[in-house]
């Protein structure tokens, strides 16, 4: 892969693919500029070069068609904050308004496109699009790793346009893939993998893959209670993927066999109801009550899993703990980011995995601490899960 430590931008004219897609509020403004600020190295770099940028990314996912709310002209003033620069407007990716701004522009100027996904010729990969969208610029830069994982026309086909000097991999996309590699092929030990979240079926390929190079794999979220089934608990209206139990007792064997030490929750913060202000209790994660739920690590499991983390030299964490959306279900969350970021300042590598994690991390303000935070969670997952990357694999 041509990385652009390698590449001169003097005089060319970059289409980059960036993944602007942020949160927006119900006035269209940004919530969280992450994803905006983790490309700025990419597209400084080609107009330090001498370069001009023209920028492609998705946002939401629109019906087919403009719709205002999922408009990429809500980041304008925002992407000239963060570049110093005017940033044009260019509208619709097809409009020849577009076409003729993108072939006008001069060294160091910027031009915002709108969103590809407006067009459903884009999450098809259709060849046409990926053509028309190619002849916005003279070389192509993907930094967009949360979509790497989409065979779409602007995240992938659109590069075999490209001559295979002219396409290449974004400062983003190059360090997503270094960090996934220093913790797939080489991390120190202790190796401990932390994977939350509601299901297991969304986890089954990572922790498959985890067990033959982790020492402890923690699990928290949702899909802990069925994995406590799975060894004969009783987990009340908690939540349970029932088709999975068969699956979450091999997983348990599995793990006994490779000497991996899969750690559950002792406990649990249990609740009457799924509310922030529901009745709540302690449980033993084995015996909750037939009308209760649980929703957050208890006392006892946040010690556990916090001692395990601080004894780690490689940290992978991946899905939250509880129900982090609702304040009092969120410590566990906490405890495992303080506990990571406490490692971390001890000399530990750690990888937050995109998703709920990434902004778990930066919301309890520990994003700082921690050694890389992923934009992408699914791509993220699916590199790690041993698949291809279209969009990776199209840059040569």
């Amino acid at each position: 892969m041509n990385t652009l430590a390698n590449y001169n931008f003097a005089g060319r004219r970059a289409v980059v693919r960036v993944d602007f897609n942020v949160p927006l509020d119900k006035d269209l403004h940004i919530t969280d500029d992450t994803r905006i600020r983790a490309a700025t190295p990419t597209i400084k770099k080609i107009l330090t070069d001498g370069g001009s940028v023209v920028l492609l990314s998705h946002l939401g996912r629109p019906k087919g068609g403009y719709e205002k709310k999922y408009s990429l002209e809500s980041l304008v003033l925002r992407l000239q904050q963060e570049y110093g620069r005017e940033v044009l407007w260019g509208g619709d990716v097809l409009s020849m308004e577009a076409l003729g701004m993108a072939q006008a522009l001069q060294p160091g100027q910027v031009l915002l496109l709108d969103n590809v996904r407006f067009h459903k010729e884009e999450e098809a990969g259709d060849e046409t699009f990926a053509q028309r969208l190619a002849q916005l610029g003279d070389v192509y830069v993907n930094d967009a790793f949360g979509a790497a994982h989409r065979r779409h026309a602007s995240t992938a086909v659109m590069a075999q346009y490209f001559a295979p000097q002219d396409r290449v991999g974004g400062y983003l996309l190059q360090g997503e893939l270094d960090n996934a590699q220093k913790v797939l092929e080489n991390p120190e030990h202790p190796f401990t993998a932390i994977m939350g979240g509601a299901k297991i079926s969304d986890k089954i390929l990572i922790i498959e893959k985890l067990l033959d190079k982790v020492d402890n794999l923690l699990i928290g979220g949702g899909m802990a209670y069925t994995f406590a089934v799975a060894q004969g608990g009783s987990v009340g209206s908690s939540l349970l993927e029932a088709d999975k139990v068969e699956l979450a007792k091999q997983l348990i064997e599995k793990a006994k066999e490779k000497g991996v030490n899969l750690v559950l929750p002792g406990d649990s913060i249990i609740a009457n109801k799924f509310a922030n202000d529901a009745d709540t209790d302690v449980a033993a994660n084995h015996a909750i009550p037939d009308t209760w739920m649980g929703l957050d690590l208890g006392p006892d499991a946040r010690e556990d899993f916090s001692d395990i983390i601080l004894d780690s030299k490689t940290i992978l964490w991946n899905g939250p703990m509880g129900v982090f959306e609702m304040s009092n279900f969120a410590v566990g969350t906490e405890y495992v980011a303080r506990a990571i970021a406490d490692a971390t300042a001890a000399g530990a590598y750690s990888l937050i995995g995109g998703g709920d994690s990434a902004a778990a991390v930066q919301q309890l303000g520990y994003g700082d601490r921690v050694s890389y935070i992923s934009t992408g969670g699914g791509a993220l997952l699916e590199f790690m899960e041993g698949k291809e990357l279209p969009g990776v694999t199209a840059l040569g």
